[in-house]
């Protein structure tokens, strides 16, 4: 099962730590136990070439159609990159705002009106950054219907975002997964679970209900 082993691989490679007794603090003010950084992962041979056998399996999986890769800058670029080479693709990446100089690009790289494109993330927490892209790929005349992630928190402003933005996403993997996968393997305590799913469950609430600010 692809969530399953993605899951155990971001474990093992510390590309996910777990820490719910001195939780993270996210760039939205959210505190967390939870810490996904999948950059390191573009450091280590085995499990990038991993990662991106896992995209493509799962795109076959789930039968999408798409011309054009899209990555969003900056830390899905280097995956969209090696997505594209291995299936021959066309790719572009999309700025969070315009240059203020030269063409004032949003989009980099060439993209005809009614190309179909997928937009790959590394990384899906509130979602606001990729349902961004997507809307700025559209605007642009690309046809928009799923993004690809190796990892989400599953968080409710995500779901809703993508629904609302009539966006599928598509994730090799995810937090309950992840909490079932370390649980069994032994990265968490019995004690941890309940903490871990209580952020789930409501993270913008977590840290004041539980434990005041981590690093």
């Amino acid at each position: 099962m692809i969530a399953e082993e993605v899951a155990e691989l971001l474990l093992k490679s510390e590309a996910i730590i777990l820490r719910p007794e001195k939780p993270f603090t996210f760039a939205s003010g959210i505190l967390s136990p939870i810490y996904c950084d999948n950059r390191l992962l573009l450091s280590k041979i085995n499990e990038r070439e991993r990662i991106v056998d896992y995209y493509i399996k799962k795109i076959r999986e789930e039968k999408i159609g798409f011309e054009v890769v899209a990555g969003i800058a900056t830390a899905s670029i280097p995956w969209a990159a090696l997505i594209a080479e291995k299936l021959k693709k066309p790719m572009i990446y999309i700025r969070k705002a315009k240059k203020d100089h030269g063409k004032e690009n949003l989009i980099e790289g060439g993209l005809e009106k009614g190309q179909k494109v997928l937009v790959v993330e590394d990384l899906v927490s509130t979602g606001g950054t990729s349902i961004s892209s997507v809307k700025a790929a559209r605007i642009e005349g690309a046809v928009v219907g799923k993004c690809i992630a190796i990892f989400t928190y599953e968080m409710e402003a995500a779901k809703t975002g993508f629904e609302e933005a009539n966006c599928q996403l598509i994730a090799l993997s995810n937090f309950s997964i992840l909490i079932e996968v370390a649980a069994r393997k032994g990265y968490i305590k019995e004690e941890q679970i309940q903490m871990l799913k209580e952020w789930s469950a409501n993270p913008e609430e977590w840290g004041k209900d539980n434990i005041s600010a981590g690093d």
